[in-house]
């Protein structure tokens, strides 16, 4: 089964660091593009950060400088490194990522299912 699991969520102070991984498994080829994104309850899911299947990176303007987003291609996973953490950097986030299917040799759209974050003192 392809899937998208994150890990990495949890409670932590302001001002603290975590860092998220996002790991596909199953039958693939690739990861191509990916992204993190964050959602709070009654509020649009938003991206966080994205990258490319080059490494090209974008980031929100409310975590640039704080968060940093990367891969391992070898692993077929993607990390978000999150510091200097706010309680408004609370929510579920998201994984994202186009991974390449050994079944179609074609790329599909897959979600995880989402770790907390929880930054509170």
């Amino acid at each position: 089964q392809v899937q998208l699991v994150e890990s990495g969520g949890g409670l932590v102070q302001p001002g603290g660091s975590l860092r998220l991984s996002c790991a596909a498994s199953g039958s693939i080829f690739s990861v191509g593009g990916a992204g993190w994104y964050r959602q709070v309850p009654g509020k649009q899911r938003a991206a966080v950060a994205t990258i490319t299947s080059a490494g090209s990176t974008y980031v929100a303007d409310s975590v640039k400088g704080r968060f940093t987003i990367s891969r391992d291609n070898a692993e077929n996973t993607v990390y978000l490194q999150m510091g200097s953490l706010k309680p408004e950097d609370t929510a579920v986030y998201y994984c994202n990522a186009r991974l390449k299917l050994t079944s179609t040799g074609n790329f599909d759209n897959y979600w995880g299912r989402g770790t907390q974050v929880t930054v509170s003192s």
